[in-house]
């Protein structure tokens, strides 16, 4: 039996590229079907392995923002050829559940939520755009929403990553799901004696996880703030910080750092409303509680007043 994996696009690492990494595992021979491809930005099971990239793929260039291709992604899966392939599972929030396979292989997509800028996000990722941008905009979205619904029928099986994606699933697409949490490695956390006098936001640094009001809260109450990862959003969080000692930038740093930073925290800020969230059940598992806003995946997982965490 051939396998292949497909995912979005392998540029920065996250929660959806760890459940790749685990994907990988479980299929060692499996290559991996991506639009963009950098692989410095990965951690190194991402690194030296069978990737086989799309006509995106931009040649020699280090840094690749892979949402100025939104347009052309759906074209993009579509030429991959996956006819050697008896079952393709795709790991998608975008595009790479749109792939075509042949009539006699499976295609289970685990679906991290349906894509979340045509759909439920669609008013924040245009906001602040100028009027004749907007209008371009929505005539896309409108464009990706019907490609979106269309692709969702070449999937034979869909997993969603938790409840509230689930539910997405069942809206947008009229389809069924079965809720597989995304595998979290608990084993490598420790629980730490250390108490540091501080909050942490932890993942990649991008408009919908709200991570302002976790800035501006800490800002208004003078409370110290680790704010760990890279992102768009980074320098209009720094600038938000301006004048305040007490929060800071460290960017990307080793899982051994970010392991310490998780088992001494006070807790771990997530104000987003998340598809699930990895970073909270890793927190969880330091035996530190999450503030969390009380919506979405996170629901999965933070538990309000059973689990130490609190909304």
């Amino acid at each position: 039996m051939k396998v292949a994996i497909v995912h979005d696009w392998l540029t920065n690492m996250g929660g959806a590229e760890q459940v790749v990494i685990s994907m990988k595992k479980c299929f060692e021979d499996a290559p991996i079907y991506t639009s963009l491809y950098t692989p410095n930005n990965l951690s190194k099971e991402l690194q030296n392995i069978d990737v086989c990239v799309s006509s995106l793929q931009k040649k020699n260039k280090k840094e690749i923002n892979h949402k100025k291709y939104y347009p052309l992604m759906p074209a993009a899966f579509e030429r991959f050829d996956l006819n050697e392939y008896d079952v393709i599972i795709s790991s998608s929030s975008c595009c790479a559940k749109g792939v075509i396979t042949k009539p006699g292989s499976v295609h289970i997509c685990y679906c991290h939520t349906p894509m979340r800028y045509a759909w439920e996000k669609r008013d924040e990722y245009i906001e602040g755009m100028g009027k004749l941008k907007k209008k371009l905009v929505r005539l896309l979205l409108h464009y990706m929403r019907m490609w979106d619904v269309a692709s969702s029928t070449r999937v034979d099986y869909f997993i969603a990553n938790s409840n509230e994606v689930k539910k997405r699933i069942q809206k947008y697409y009229k389809r069924d799901a079965v809720v597989i949490n995304p595998p979290v490695r608990c084993g490598f956390f420790d629980i730490s004696e250390t108490d540091g006098d501080y909050y942490l936001v932890l993942s990649r640094l991008v408009g919908y996880k709200r991570f302002d009001l976790a800035v501006k809260a800490c800002k208004e109450l003078n409370k110290k703030l680790i704010v760990i990862g890279e992102g768009p959003e980074r320098k209009t969080l720094e600038k938000m910080a301006e004048g305040n000692k007490n929060i800071k930038f460290l960017g990307r740093r080793s899982d051994e750092e970010v392991k310490r930073y998780m088992s001494e925290c006070k807790a771990l800020l997530f104000p987003g409303e998340e598809d699930f969230g990895i970073v909270p059940v890793e927190v969880q598992a330091c035996g530190r509680p999450v503030i969390a806003y009380g919506k979405g995946g996170v629901l999965d997982s933070v538990i309000d007043r059973k689990n130490r965490s609190i909304f």
